[in-house]
């Protein structure tokens, strides 16, 4: 059986990184309707794809908070949970397939650019990476009522500029995410990113 491993939140410029692994209980339960590349489909699909593949799924799904981002770089922070999603799924599958044009290292890890849109595993992956991150976003959003963290979910919009250009940036902010939008060089692990 195969598990599908997808992230959400690798670009934006605050909150976390998310990452999830999914395998079918059953292969016939790869027909769930619909599913795709979490970024195709819209908010409400995806939210109610997120509870079907939830029951139909082992899965395992792990946050990288922003603080972690900064002291470790991105790369880290996916390759730590992609191992911890193999770690935790590894008696439910014998194959591990990640979304995108590297296994990071990992031997035993195979990758696939667009696999989220191709691959129903991975798709499913993709939502509950998705979804999770949003939901997290939407949750913090009224303590960091000046962001509208609701309405762009950290990525680097021009209504969140605007915000960080006004109060800075908060805990939740990737402090080592650099934007040429106020100026700043590019600089440590992110350097790639921008």
């Amino acid at each position: 059986m195969l598990c599908g491993i997808d992230e959400a939140g690798r670009g934006p410029i605050a909150g976390p990184l998310c990452v999830a692994g999914a395998i079918f209980i059953n292969e016939k339960d790869k027909n769930i309707l619909e599913l795709d590349d979490s970024k195709k489909l819209s908010q409400n699909k995806r939210n109610e794809l997120f509870d079907i593949v939830k029951n139909n799924c082992y899965y395992h799904i792990v946050f990288k908070s922003a603080k972690e981002i900064d002291s470790k770089g991105i790369s880290t922070c996916l390759k730590e949970s992609i191992l911890e999603i193999m770690e935790n799924l590894k008696d439910n599958c014998d194959e591990f397939l990640m979304d995108g044009n590297t296994s990071f290292g990992i031997n035993t890890l195979q990758h696939l650019i667009k696999a989220d849109a191709t691959i129903k595993e991975v798709s499913a992956a993709s939502i509950l990476a998705k979804v999770s991150r949003d939901r997290y976003m939407d949750e913090i959003a009224p303590k960091y009522k000046e962001y509208s963290f609701e309405k762009h979910k950290g990525y680097g919009t021009k209504i969140h500029v605007e915000a960080i250009k006004k109060y800075g940036r908060s805990d939740e902010h990737r402090h080592t995410f650099r934007l040429k939008a106020l100026g700043e060089e590019k600089i440590g692990v992110q350097k790639n990113l921008f």
